[in-house]
């Protein structure tokens, strides 16, 4: 009788799923934002369930419910994932000069 394998899931996985998320007023990914702070994947029965930490650029972000609503999208169309959870969380509070990507801060003029 053969088992059925249960997918995995990577962190490159999530980052990639998350890459395409845009914050639409700074028009710039969540990820090279620096929005997402951690990411953890739990193996389950019938596959892994997703559990990502992220923030705002600020606590009153007219977009914040949009954002996390196509945070968790993204995440729950990766292969294999059967449980997508999004905290959102302020601390620490998000500084792009020291969170977002070299080529983030850039297009921020951030130098």
């Amino acid at each position: 009788m053969a088992t059925a394998t249960v997918p995995s899931v990577s962190f490159r996985q999530i980052g990639e799923a998350l890459q395409p998320v845009f914050d639409p007023e700074i028009r710039l990914s969540i990820v090279d934002l620096g929005l997402i702070y951690g990411a953890e994947i739990t193996p389950g029965e019938k596959g892994p369930a997703v559990r990502v930490r992220m923030s705002l650029t600020t606590p009153a972000c007219p977009y914040g419910p949009m954002l996390l609503a196509s945070a968790h999208s993204a995440l729950a169309r990766i292969p294999g994932v059967k449980d997508v959870d999004v905290d959102l969380v302020f601390t620490p509070s998000w500084d792009p000069r020291t969170m977002a990507t070299e080529e983030a801060k850039e297009q921020l003029g951030l130098f």
